[in-house]
C-alpha cells in the first residue's frame, strides 16, 4: 500500500528549536490562509458548489467529474451569479 502521510509523528526526530519553528510556520500559514479565505470568499462558494454537486450527482468517477466541473466555461459566471444572491440576501 502507498504510504498516505499517515504515519505518527516522531517527536524525538526535531529539536525544541526545531519544533518551535515549525509551530511557529504553522500558525504563522494558519493566519496567512485565513486572511486569504476572507479576502476571497468565492472561494468557499467554489468548494461548497462543488461539493453540493457531488453529493447531489453522486459520481462514479470522481477525478473525471472534479475535472469536468473545474472545466465548466461557464463556472466562474455561476459562481459570480451565486455571490451577488448570497449578497443581496444578507443585506
Amino acid at each position: 500500500m502507498a504510504d498516505r502521510g499517515l504515519e505518527k509523528a516522531d517527536i524525538g526526530a526535531l529539536s525544541t528549536e526545531q519544533q518551535d519553528k515549525l509551530r511557529h510556520f504553522k500558525i504563522k500559514t494558519r493566519i496567512a490562509n485565513e486572511m486569504y479565505l476572507r479576502a476571497h470568499p468565492e472561494v468557499e462558494m467554489l468548494l461548497s458548489d462543488f461539493l453540493r454537486d457531488v453529493f447531489v450527482k453522486r459520481p462514479t468517477d470522481i477525478w473525471e467529474f472534479a475535472a469536468d466541473h473545474f472545466s465548466d466555461p461557464g463556472l466562474p459566471g455561476k459562481i459570480q451569479i451565486k455571490m451577488e444572491e448570497k449578497a443581496s440576501v444578507n443585506i
